[in-house]
């Protein structure tokens, strides 16, 4: 614990923050959530209530004799967990206690219900991610019974089992449903690792407020970090902060998770930064299909044919110079790409010569997908691609003729290149193990929601 928590502290200090320039990130857990959480925490809540008890002194004897007791097993028959207004979430579970009395000449098998109230509050910890902490926690004992297929017992001595029972379990239980809450405490600290968005790139995501916390939610204000070879992507400060309309949340969805504008700006900044937009064009000279080539271009510009009688491939060399635009309007995602292409040839000396440079706009329609807990994008180019020519080293160049051209050779490979970029995906909020299950996204103005159940992966 002390370990992972050092861990935390340590990225915490070595990866700067950026103010309120970070893009604004917000998780929404809703009663679902609470309800999947409670039928998926039986398992560990019966492990964690399986103590150990000591020796009981068996005073109903003329000698006292210490006996061995056994927890055989415990059955939580209901979990229920619901959220309390401003402070955390309230635990109430029904279990039902079988114990082994290895009682000389014959054992006892008993068994007791007992009912565990707790109140936990979540706050925000000292390395940004939430915290659990048991505030109160109580146990209720019903009556100890033998079963049927075991022993009879003196009413004397049930007496004295039970009271021994619930001096001892009054604590331990408790105290193990603190210490399962530091382990769920650990498990949430790894909100704030780092996951790759590229090869030299990363993302980190960490709390910034306190949650909020009604009697239907509990709400994560969180800032995302990109980097790019350790150093932060910074946007232009904007102190707006970032909230989700709450009409947007459905009863049945576990959770929520709006995603500001700031955040695919950030992520396509750090993309023209790294230069992974840019892509180099290239031609076979003995492919039939592919006009990149100086006979082919050579019947648009006379000039090329005049300079290169003999064929040769040409290459397009797409760079971003200036940074992708995304515009996010209700049910509508848009990619505005500013690209330039220069169009070279490879001379006798093996260097390349420049022919002509274009300035091109491209206009991208945008369409989002959750894998686990990456958000995915692929796009399609939306009307025509707008030329204009920057330079010419051939002459005049007959600009109708270059469009279909370049419309030919240049929109797919854009295409596969941006769409295997935005494949990867980006890393949404996430926990080491839970994943999101049956996401859909929604576009809405000025953010995106991704709406979606949780699945834990052990």
């Amino acid at each position: 614990m002390a370990r992972v928590c050092g861990l935390g502290l340590l990225l915490v200090l070595l990866l700067p923050m950026v103010g309120t320039s970070m893009p604004g990130t917000m998780v929404r857990l809703n009663k679902a959530t609470l309800s999947y959480v409670s039928e998926f925490g039986k398992a560990p809540l019966q492990q964690a209530l399986n103590v150990t008890l000591p020796y009981f002194l068996d005073q109903s004897r003329k000698i006292l004799q210490p006996t061995r007791i056994q927890i055989l097993n415990v059955n939580v028959a209901r979990l229920h967990l619901k959220f309390l207004a401003d402070f955390g979430v309230h635990m109430f579970a029904a279990a039902t206690f079988n114990f082994k009395v290895l009682r000389v000449p014959e054992p006892l098998v008993l068994t007791m219900p007992v009912v565990l109230l707790a109140d936990a509050r979540v706050a925000q910890g000292s390395i940004q991610t939430p915290v659990v902490s048991i505030s109160a926690c109580s146990t209720l004992f019903g009556n100890i019974n033998v079963l049927e297929d075991s022993n009879s017992a003196s009413p004397t001595l049930l007496v004295l089992l039970q009271k021994h029972i619930k001096a001892v379990l009054s604590n331990k239980l408790c105290l193990s449903i603190s210490n399962l809450v530091q382990g769920l405490n650990v498990h949430l600290g790894t909100l704030i690792g780092l996951n790759p968005v590229g090869p030299e790139s990363q993302i980190r995501y960490s709390m910034v407020s306190a949650p909020t916390i009604t009697d239907d939610y509990i709400s994560l204000d969180i800032n995302a970090v990109l980097f790019l070879l350790g150093k932060p992507i910074v946007l232009p400060v904007d102190t707006t902060p970032f909230m989700v309309p709450l009409h947007v949340d459905t009863k049945d969805t576990m959770a929520t998770v709006g995603l500001s504008k700031d955040l695919f700006d950030s992520a396509l900044l750090l993309l023209q930064k790294a230069g992974s937009l840019n892509l180099d064009i290239t031609g076979q000279l003995n492919s039939d299909d592919n006009p990149l080539n100086t006979s082919a271009l050579g019947q648009l510009i006379p000039e090329v044919a005049r300079q290169f009688p003999v064929p040769m491939p040409v290459v397009l060399k797409v760079r971003l110079g200036a940074t992708p635009v995304v515009t996010l309007h209700t049910n509508n995602a848009t990619l505005q790409l500013q690209p330039s292409i220069e169009v070279l040839v490879a001379a006798s000396n093996s260097a390349f010569q420049s022919l002509f440079s274009l300035d091109v706009v491209v206009h991208l329609s945008l369409q989002f997908s959750v894998s686990k807990v990456r958000l995915q994008g692929t796009t399609s180019v939306l009307g025509d691609v707008q030329l204009t020519v920057a330079s010419s080293n051939v002459g005049s160049i007959d600009m109708d003729q270059m469009h279909t051209l370049v419309g030919t050779v240049f929109e797919k490979p854009l295409l596969d290149h941006l769409n295997a970029l935005l494949g990867i995906g980006i890393a949404l909020p996430n926990v080491v193990n839970l994943h999101y299950a049956s996401p859909k996204v929604f576009v809405y103005e000025g953010y995106v929601v991704v709406s979606s159940g949780l699945f834990y992966q052990r």
